[in-house]
């Protein structure tokens, strides 16, 4: 056998290997962590789960120590200042930033805010991941811009690039954990 024809075959034997395990490399990128705190919320909280991972995944890629440059903290990415409104909104005694770090409370209070984000939008959830991350009251605004929403109901136009970069990047990650881990 030519020394090109060997290299032929193990090209082939490695792609065959490579399509065999795809699904097992893109498991790997697109994680399950902290799955039973995941599972609790996002029933508790009347959430789809691939939803909530697709969050987690796009904020902070499953590092719980994670820190924004907004000082946004924890897998869910929650600022200080909406932290503590949800912490009061939940009723939670004694919370503190430092909290925000433990996998079990941050998830928790992700999924309170993201449930009462799609209260508010109507279960729309293109506006509920743009208030999620460019802010409520921004969201707010733009529906009744022309420029932004032309029913005042759905976003046409996102005018913050990180926002809108945001929910593109949520919304597929929502499709492929829907793939890789629906039934």
């Amino acid at each position: 056998m030519k020394l090109k024809s060997i290299k032929k075959l193990i090209l082939i034997l490695i792609l065959i290997i490579f399509a065999m395990n795809i699904t097992n490399i893109i498991k790997f990128v697109f994680p399950i962590k902290h799955k039973d705190y995941v599972m609790e919320y996002s029933k508790k909280y009347k959430l789809d789960v691939y939803w909530v991972l697709a969050v987690i995944k796009a904020e902070s890629n499953f590092r719980h120590d994670a820190v924004s440059n907004k000082d946004a903290q924890g897998l869910m990415q929650l600022t200080p200042e909406t932290a503590k409104w949800v912490a009061e909104r939940m009723g939670m005694k004694d919370f503190n930033i430092d909290m925000l770090k433990d996998p079990k409370i941050n998830i928790e209070m992700g999924c309170w805010y993201l449930n009462d984000l799609k209260t508010e939008f109507k279960n729309n959830i293109d506006l509920v991941l743009a208030a999620y991350n460019g802010g409520r009251g921004n969201v707010q605004k733009w529906l009744k811009n022309q420029e932004h929403s032309k029913d005042g109901k759905n976003l046409n136009n996102i005018p913050f690039k990180e926002t809108d970069k945001y929910v593109k990047k949520v919304k597929l990650n929502y499709k492929i954990y829907k793939f890789l881990y629906g039934k």
